[in-house]
């Protein structure tokens, strides 16, 4: 039955700017909340800032020479909004997006199709000690100005828009993804106001697309995982069903019908965590339509039935920061509603998220059927411990195999009829890990550092990357 992948599929990979670029503080660029964070993470458990990451603002004439010599068609990355805008708003800064034209144009030049996305976690420092940054409505505001500004500058270079990041995950783990004043992190509620925020300036976004870019497509890239049920036993589906109305749900169906999922928004109404909407919100996420929707899969999870006990509370996601398996500090709790739990299933890499090429297929199979709109993955990947021999080279097996599963499950997708526009696994080259630093690397290109010593941030090809060229070559057939 297979039909193959189709001749204008992109191949690429992924990056974001405070995880790739470095130059934290060069060019006018001031911080954002992401570089405070690393410097905290850096100062709690050794892992790197993002001050160099890995150099990509120097190297990334170089960087895009490997993408075509990998024969990458398309290029999913993000744009700094404090190198655009150090402050958030006022004047721009010329020598921060003369970098951005200066790789786009570098991309085009060779062939590569720029899929932007506009926010990716790095939110200007500046409107953190302004207002709090995504906790205030007035960044919706902000955003919107940073927006404007860029979509209207790259309107006849870039075709495909993402908006922000990753919204479920950063509902996850917002302390992570935000900064949040320590005094106001019991506060779950903020949580979905942040999310609320977010789908206001996601539906802005889209609206420019379409108003200022010829031919312009945007669409969310969201985290996303399918939710099974732990065992067959009702009340485990049942809460399985919960999860995803919660997780997923909520999500898309702002992206794509205008509303939040009814289920989930009574939920968060019972236990005082709906976010407070204003008059003309919902008119605006509604008129803000996806035209696509990107996908960030890593990992499926797991549900069981959770039932309302004395002592038990809600719980948000744990994080595994050893790279130790089994060293999660806990599941998703939401007593009367469900909890996450581990799939015995299935296995998972060290930093314990379950290895599942089948649940890729799965939500490409079950998102195509409910809203009917093209798909592009935008992260894809396995992250782990490499190794760089002392021939100077990298034998990541285990990513070529994690990847292959998953090529072969988004082709027995568009076998079934999924439109899937493209494929960007996570990452180009290494770079700096959000929780886990650089030693938990993702790339196809080895970037010779450690978290303490940046060294000269070298490329160096691994086993993957010539495999990924050759998939790339025979257009998927050969993997």
């Amino acid at each position: 039955m297979s039909k193959g992948f189709p001749n204008n599929f992109l191949w690429g990979a992924a990056t974001s700017a405070y995880q790739v670029e470095g130059a934290a503080y060069e060019d006018g660029k001031k911080a954002s909340q992401q570089d405070i964070i690393n410097k905290e993470n850096y100062t709690k458990r050794g892992f790197a800032t993002a001050d160099i990451a890995s150099d990509q603002y120097h190297h990334y004439k170089e960087d895009v020479a490997l993408m075509k010599e990998m024969g990458f068609t398309t290029y999913r990355f993000s744009i700094a909004w404090s190198r655009v805008f150090p402050d958030g708003v006022g004047e721009v800064n010329e020598a921060g997006i003369q970098y951005y034209r200066n790789l786009i144009d570098e991309l085009l030049a060779n062939g590569i199709e720029p899929i932007v996305t506009l926010y990716h976690y790095d939110l200007p420092w500046a409107l953190v000690e302004k207002y709090n940054g995504w906790l205030s409505r007035e960044v919706v505001k902000d955003f919107a100005y940073f927006a404007r500004y860029v979509i209207n500058e790259f309107k006849d270079k870039v075709k495909y828009w993402t908006t922000i990041n990753e919204q479920s995950i950063i509902v996850q783990y917002w302390t992570q993804k935000c900064y949040i004043p320590e005094e106001l992190r019991d506060n779950n509620q903020l949580r979905y106001q942040i999310n609320h925020h977010m789908n206001l300036a996601h539906a802005i976004a889209c609206k420019l697309v379409h108003e200022l870019v010829p031919g312009g497509l945007a669409g969310a890239a969201i985290g996303y995982s399918p939710v099974y049920p732990l065992t067959s036993k009702p009340e485990d589906v049942m809460a399985a069903q919960n999860a995803h109305d919660l997780r997923n749900a909520f999500y898309l169906d702002i992206y794509f019908k205008g509303f939040y999922t009814k289920s989930a928004l009574i939920y968060l109404e019972e236990h005082g965590l709906a976010p407070v909407i204003e008059e003309g919100d919902m008119e605006l996420i509604k008129e803000g339509y996806s035209d696509f929707l990107a996908l960030n899969y890593y990992a499926s999870e797991c549900a069981k039935a959770c039932p309302m006990e004395e002592g038990k509370e809600i719980r948000y996601s744990g994080v595994n920061w050893s790279g130790k398996k089994g060293d999660m500090s806990g599941f998703e709790t939401h007593p009367g509603f469900y909890e996450m739990c581990k799939n015995p299933n299935l296995d998972t890499t060290d930093w314990d998220w379950a290895i599942d090429p089948t649940g890729l297929e799965y939500i490409f199979r079950d998102i195509y059927t409910r809203y009917n709109k093209p798909l592009m993955v935008t992260e894809n990947g396995m992250g782990a411990f490499d190794t760089l021999t002392e021939d100077g080279r990298v034998h990541d097996d285990y990513r070529i195999k994690y990847l292959r599963d998953h090529i072969e499950a988004m082709h027995r997708a568009i076998d079934y009829g999924v439109e899937v526009l493209a494929y960007c696994p996570w990452s180009a080259v290494d770079l700096l890990s959000t929780s886990n630093g650089v030693k938990k690397r993702y790339g196809f290109i080895y970037v010779d550092r450690t978290d303490d010593d940046p060294k000269e941030c070298a490329r160096i090809r691994k086993d993957s990357f010539y495999w990924y060229k050759q998939v790339i070559k025979s257009n998927g057939a050969d993997l």
